[in-house]
């Protein structure tokens, strides 16, 4: 069996790139076709794999403004010969023209947001030109249109939380099995908590993280900020001396900024959210906004993972920090490793086997 796997960028190491490592370790002899790709980011295990990039790879340090011209470049692409496609979702990847033959698996990481659940706001709040608003409006209607469409050539929807199950109803009106995303829980570990509280994140609008900046610039509370983005710097312009941006971090030293922190801040809603999850497996709590994927990873009754908070606003996180600070003491950090456990990648590997009958999948390359 021949088979292909779609994701729509291979840009940076995030989440969704995580899930194509696990993803190729479960299809060792399977094909990678991505919108744009740069090999520097490329892990160990993408780079045993046969990458193609569409036409438009050449244009991919603009990839944020390419979106109108994404469906003709996953519909460029040549899937004939494989027997089980599998795309990873969350810009447009789904959309590409499966042979009538072939098994067509999505894993949805979430419905594009800037086109559905978070539409209102990049047009209203992040997009600040009238002009750039004006033409936005016939584009992002014209791609709906084809992203729903779209999902009319997928044979199996899986939501990588309920959160997303419940989007991919909405948006789709297709039903979706949860399964969720692989995290390498054993490769983190505890050290006693040092005085500061911790965000990683990729540095956008819609993770609030400016709640947090204005916040702990006021309080005086020492916060350390992982990750970078569009945002890094009108963040940085609203932070005093107490909030530190490390940028992007390799994988060790991050664990070790998971080890030593107090807990995890999660301002904005997530669609799963695996930086949570690595908290947990790091024995630390999170406080988070009590909203999306995050009600899915942590436990709210033994064992605590921490607190939640209802508002999006500075107020709500104040009062889960004052909150935690009454219950600190009594978390247990062993506990919330032994929560974590769930989320490892054996699991996701076993789910997914079963759901996909990927034991007749070739295990070594094609061509």
């Amino acid at each position: 069996m021949r088979a292909a796997i779609v994701h729509y960028w291979l840009l940076n190491r995030r989440g969704g790139e995580k899930v194509v490592d696990a993803l190729c370790r479960l299809l060792p002899g399977a094909d990678i076709f991505t919108l744009f790709s740069d090999p520097e980011t490329f892990s160990p295990e993408i780079r045993k794999h046969r990458v193609t990039a569409s036409f438009l790879n050449p244009l991919r340090r603009h990839y944020r403004s390419l979106l109108p011209l994404m469906p003709m470049a996953l519909e460029s692409f040549d899937l004939r010969g494989y027997d089980l496609i599998i795309s990873s979702e969350s810009g447009p990847a789904k959309g590409v023209i499966a042979p009538s033959t072939a098994r067509h698996v999505c894993y949805c990481h979430t419905p594009m947001r800037y086109l559905w659940d978070l539409y209102p706001a990049y047009r209203n709040e992040y997009t600040s030109s009238r002009v750039k608003r004006a033409l936005m409006m016939p584009l992002a209607n014209y791609l709906r249109l084809w992203d729903f469409a779209t999902a009319a050539r997928v044979d199996q929807f899986i939501a990588n939380s309920q959160n997303v199950r419940n989007r991919i109803w909405k948006t789709y009106r297709r039903e979706s099995e949860v399964i969720y995303p692989p995290v390498d829980v054993q490769s983190f570990y505890w050290k006693p908590g040092e005085d500061y509280f911790l965000i990683v994140s990729e540095l956008v609008p819609y993770k609030r993280i400016d709640t947090a900046v204005r916040l702990f610039a006021r309080t005086g509370r020492r916060l350390v900020i992982v990750g970078g983005g569009p945002e890094y710097g009108r963040l940085k312009s609203l932070a005093t001396p107490n909030v530190e941006f490390t940028g992007r971090l390799p994988d060790d030293q991050l664990r070790e900024f998971y080890a030593r922190c107090r807990a995890l801040l999660l301002p904005g809603e997530e669609d799963f959210g695996m930086t949570p999850v690595e908290a947990l497996a790091s024995g630390k709590p999170v406080i988070a906004l009590g909203r999306g994927g995050v009600l899915d990873s942590v436990p709210l009754r033994d064992p605590c993972g921490g607190c939640f908070y209802d508002s999006p606003g500075e107020e709500g996180l104040r009062d889960a920090l004052d909150r935690f600070g009454e219950i600190e003491l009594r978390l247990q950090p062993t506990e919330l490793q032994r929560h974590a456990v769930r989320f490892s990648e054996e699991e996701f590997a076993r789910k997914i086997s079963i759901s996909w009958g990927l034991d007749g999948v070739t295990k070594e390359p094609v061509g």
